[in-house]
């Protein structure tokens, strides 16, 4: 039975990845900050980032790692947020490339999260993993030093892919959620202008790019996207009519500066046009499950 690893793997992503993995016949271990022991199949193991504990003995013959560690950037970005978005993101790519790279038998797979807000916005071209512009703001540079420490250390015979991460869709997601629900009750009308460009994939084709790139044994960046971002306002007009909802109420610019103020986020993160594609999964042949977003909302209802 190979193993899989999922540093920092207790949110909705790692939850997903590791039952599809653990349905796949993985053996799945979850390295968590919290205590807990088996769960639905899935082993749990405490580990924290400040040094090489027992946990690195998981690592020993494991087939793939992925580290999913970091906290959330979906807060107000203060001082104190920002020091914390990107110390957790090195620190844990930091002691984990340590501790692989003292492994006997590492690895063979290393999957990374990074950030798909790395390119520079655009509401017309699309942005691909080979586009070299990047955005100045401060995701950008935490990104940027993400996949320094990630990729800054060689171990012989760990393949290491970095996934620049859009907006992840599934059922137990937040951002499904709350579109979804502003949807049923009628408030889901465009946001701000509407004209920007949000880029999303799937839960299931996230795994399923794993799984390809292992098959294919891809390297480097991958863009985790769907070929078909659609404009905010496409994107609230498809959950409305998944819900058989027939009007939205707009939000304008104003309001939702003021709302995301309040619930403590930065409105960036809808009001930015992030057109980010892959190119790199269609030129080695990936065929997407869910290629466009109605078909990826009818399949989450």
């Amino acid at each position: 039975m190979k193993k899989i690893i999922l540093a920092g793997g207790s949110g909705f992503i790692g939850n997903y990845l590791a039952q599809y993995f653990w349905r796949k016949g993985y053996e799945v271990v979850v390295l968590s900050r919290r205590e807990i022991s088996v769960k639905g199949g899935v082993r749990y193991v405490k580990w924290d980032t400040d040094e090489v504990g027992s946990w690195k003995t998981e690592l020993e013959e494991a087939f793939i790692l992925i580290n999913l560690s970091g906290k959330s950037v979906a807060v107000r970005h203060t001082d104190k947020n920002k020091v914390d978005i990107l110390n957790s993101r090195i620190e844990s790519t930091k002691i984990l490339n340590k501790a692989v790279s003292e492994c006997e038998n590492p690895p063979q797979f290393w999957f990374n999260a990074s950030g798909a807000t790395i390119y520079k916005s655009s509401f017309d071209e699309k942005r691909d993993e080979y586009y070299p512009e990047t955005e100045d703001e401060f995701l950008t540079d935490v990104i940027l030093a993400w996949e320094r420490e990630f990729f800054g250390t060689e171990i012989p015979n760990v393949s290491k892919i970095a996934m620049r991460t859009s907006v992840v869709l599934g059922r137990s997601g937040e951002t499904y959620q709350k579109l979804n629900k502003l949807a049923k009750f009628g408030l889901g009308g465009k946001q701000g202008s509407g004209n920007q460009i949000m880029s999303w994939i799937h839960i299931e084709d996230y795994a399923r790019i794993i799984e390809f790139c292992v098959e294919k044994n891809l390297t480097g960046i991958i863009n985790m996207a769907s070929p078909n971002p659609v404009t905010n306002a496409e994107m609230m007009k498809t959950f409305r009519e998944v819900n058989n909802v027939l009007f939205g109420i707009p939000t304008p610019e104003w309001m939702l500066v003021l709302g995301t103020k309040i619930v403590g986020v930065e409105p960036d993160f809808v009001l930015k046009s992030y057109n980010v594609v892959s190119k790199r999964l269609p030129e080695n042949e990936f065929n997407y499950k869910y290629p466009t977003l109605r078909q990826a909302l009818i399949s989450l209802k």
